[in-house]
């Protein structure tokens, strides 16, 4: 097994990151490039999946498409493109278990038949599927296996699911979508069928979505224990995943919780500034990691927990390495600046 990924199949990968999530492509740049290579991998074709569903004119078919790009790459015959090659790679290199991105397609189904969540834990399910499996398949990447810090990474990604749903309320709706926990409308006294056929914002909408905030921001204070167990290489970029994703809800807070007619936006000069506070903070979590005591798992990412336990890993994990912290917050903080001048011009040249 190599220890590096094609350089042309992780530029095409690198090109998709960088249009399509300039937050992950940000936060990518402080992992240590062992790290960052195959997560950028892990992101590409988690990404072109999510599009070929959301986008495409065939969602149930597309989902099948998927299924049989996810068997050739587990059978080492991966489609002729880059992100499927780089995704079998990985897959391969790192004792990925089947059932984690499977459930991830599982997750797009849903999707697929515009399936909705009665109650939280439902909501809790299609995330750990379309968002745990992207938390545990980092982790791994990052050599770590132990089901605690698993359950972490996992509580991290349905955190950031969250945080995307109260995020895009309105811009669901509008597509025909409600993710929204359905019990939750009713005891607010809000018909979801009536209410979705005419999206409005109102005060009831405004205390669901702080009640998603808040759901959230507890799972990022659990996922926050697991980090601190990470490789210390690994912690800054992980750190500033949670906090730039975190800071969304306090966008949304400081608009008035109104998803529905606006989309809460992070702009570069917050980032920016979230950046500087998280990553210089690192200095006091920079102690050798503490064996992470077990504590509550959300039962809906058991099943990937254990999809973990029971998967050894084949390879040697290759040793993970850093340039200093203090060489990597200074180029993402850079990155940002740059990011936020660029913008800054392309509104100057728009209103000329």
């Amino acid at each position: 097994m190599t220890n590096s990924l094609d350089s042309a199949d992780m530029a095409a990968c690198r090109a998709l990151l960088k249009g399509g999530s300039r937050t992950f492509h940000a936060a990518s740049k402080v992992l240590p490039r062992r790290v960052s290579n195959p997560a950028i991998a892990l992101y590409a074709f988690c990404r072109l999946a999510d599009d070929a569903v959301d986008l495409g004119d065939n969602r149930t078919a597309a989902v099948e498409r998927l299924r049989e790009r996810l068997d050739r790459a587990y059978h080492g015959q991966p489609m002729d493109r880059a992100a499927d090659r780089a995704f079998a790679d990985v897959v391969a290199r790192f004792s990925i278990p089947r059932e984690v991105p499977e459930a991830l397609l599982e997750g797009l189904a849903w999707d697929a038949e515009g399936r909705r969540y009665e109650t939280l834990p439902e909501l809790y399910a299609y995330a750990a599927r379309v968002a745990g499996t992207v938390g545990a398949m980092m982790t791994l990447v990052m050599g770590q296996r132990t089901p605690e810090i698993v359950a972490r990474a996992c509580d991290l990604g349905v955190a950031m699911q969250l945080t995307n749903i109260a995020r895009d309320v309105g811009e669901d709706a509008r597509a025909g979508r409600l993710y929204l926990p359905l019990e939750w409308l009713r005891d607010a006294g809000i018909d979801p069928d009536a209410w979705l056929a005419k999206p409005e914002f109102t005060g009831e909408i405004s205390t669901i979505v702080q009640r998603l905030l808040d759901t959230a921001d507890a799972l990022y204070g659990r996922a926050t224990l697991g980090i601190r167990n990470l490789p210390r290489a690994c912690r800054p970029g992980i750190y500033a995943a949670r906090a730039l994703y975190a800071e969304i809800g306090r966008e949304l807070e400081r608009g008035g919780l109104d998803s529905v007619s606006r989309r809460a936006v992070v702009s570069n000069d917050r980032k920016l500034k979230v950046l500087a506070r998280t990553l210089f903070s690192l200095r006091t979590e920079w102690a050798p990691a503490r064996r992470l005591a077990p504590m509550a798992q959300l039962d809906e990412t058991r099943f990937l927990i254990e999809a973990v336990a029971k998967t050894p890993m084949r390879h040697r994990a290759p040793e993970v390495r850093s340039k200093p912290i203090e060489d990597r917050v200074v180029w993402v903080i850079d990155l940002f600046a740059r990011l936020e001048q660029r913008d800054r011009l392309q509104r100057a040249a728009s209103v000329r």
